[in-house]
């Protein structure tokens, strides 16, 4: 039964899966609230990564009755994959690996209308973006395992080897999709189950999935040719996008989509630890929903004079404690990504796994971070400095 409010709205229930020690902002709070009035509302669950968004909270499923395209936003099917190389860690040097993937974006994929037919998609849906990674909080990492903590981790995370995550979305589908949905009426209500708006933004959004998945694949494909590695899949997990259950709509917003006994990576930074988890039967209290990563701690414009307000606290954003590097080169973005500006992805887990969702498998250390670099006539000069003041940096 949905419960009322003090106005006599029905309202939907809701669950807070984060301990009374998550920073959790009250606007998302707040926000989750909010969203727990909208008509149709069923339940809705927030997670300990939940941080306020522009149309509603990052970090949470909702459940309703009717189909809310502006919950999920414009980078529908954004999600995470994460892939084992056949390059061992004894064989790894981070400078080299460092300069080998800075060519990542270079690499030809071949055919890319056959890769987009092979995903029932047509071979004009954007060709031309399979393979980047995009810009916001997208990356594509190598990692090696730090800690293991299941017996059976090595199936997944194993010490000799080295692994990529990778997280990316639709790219600009998913925003041409996002812009004609803003200019349907009422779309404050919510869309009607079986209704032509619905049917023609589920095919849409179903198609942006898709997209992203093969996108987060050919990401990964161009970072192993550079290294010249294979690589296998282990984890492919989505968490913007919307599932039709005979329940309702199960709207995923930054909320990683699960499945009973599934392995997850919930993603650190660039110099934080990421983690590995498996989902347990716990799990569908919460809509089969987990943090998919540690979540925004400040906003963008907060870590503008945080950090990064002189040149060598810049160049010390592009190293770990672990000595992994991060190829970054705008600017802002260093700021803007650095790693205060996320929460603690490890008490995160922890809140995880208290409320009995997951159990954590592997902690994963960075080892090189690509964001993105410059058009290749600016960037000699500054490779060839960022090289000498980087060995400077890490040999003392």
């Amino acid at each position: 039964m949905v419960p009322e409010g003090d106005d006599g709205a029905r309202r939907a229930t809701v669950t807070h899966y984060f301990t009374a020690g998550s920073w959790i902002e009250g606007a998302a709070v707040h926000q989750l609230a909010e969203i727990a009035s909208l008509p149709g509302m069923i339940s809705v669950a927030g997670f300990p990564d939940l941080h306020p968004g522009k149309y509603g909270p990052v970090g949470m499923v909702a459940l309703s009755q009717r189909l809310y395209p502006q919950l999920i936003g414009n980078d529908i099917g954004c999600g995470m994959s994460f892939f084992e190389l056949s390059l061992p860690l004894r064989k790894f040097k981070v400078e080299k690996a460092a300069e080998q993937l800075r060519r990542l974006e270079q690499i030809d994929l071949g055919d890319m209308a056959t890769r987009l037919a092979e995903h029932d998609l047509s071979p004009d849906m954007g060709p031309q973006s399979l393979g980047t990674i995009g810009g916001g909080n997208h990356f594509c990492e190598l990692q090696a395992v730090d800690e293991v903590f299941e017996d059976e981790a090595e199936s997944v995370a194993d010490r000799q080897k080295l692994y990529l995550l990778v997280h990316s979305g639709s790219r600009s589908l998913g925003a041409n999709l996002f812009g004609r949905t803003l200019g349907t009426e009422h779309l404050r209500d919510g869309l009607a189950a079986g209704s032509a708006a619905a049917v023609e933004w589920l095919a849409g959004s179903g198609e942006c999935v898709r997209w992203a998945s093969l996108n987060r694949r050919m990401v990964a494909e161009r970072a192993a040719r550079t290294l010249r590695a294979d690589l296998s899949l282990v984890a492919d997990i989505p968490h913007n996008l919307v599932r039709a259950t005979a329940s309702g709509f199960l709207h995923y917003k930054g909320a990683a989509a699960i499945g009973e006994d599934a392995v997850a990576p919930v993603a650190g930074s660039r110099a934080t630890r990421s983690f590995l988890v498996r989902a347990l039967a716990g799990a569908e209290r919460s809509h089969w929903g987990i943090s998919h990563g540690a979540g925004r701690k400040y906003d963008r414009k907060a870590m503008h004079g945080r950090v990064g307000g002189n040149r060598s606290e810049r160049d010390a954003l592009r190293i770990n404690a672990w000595g992994g590097l991060s190829i970054c080169e705008d600017r802002n973005l260093l700021i803007e990504e650095a790693a205060g500006a996320y929460k603690d992805a490890a008490k995160v887990v922890a809140d995880l796994e208290a409320f009995g969702l997951i159990r954590p498998i592997a902690a994963m250390k960075p080892l090189v971070t690509y964001k993105n670099v410059q058009p290749q006539e600016r960037v000699r000069e500054k490779t060839k400095w960022e090289r000498t003041t980087i060995r400077r940096m890490r040999h003392g």
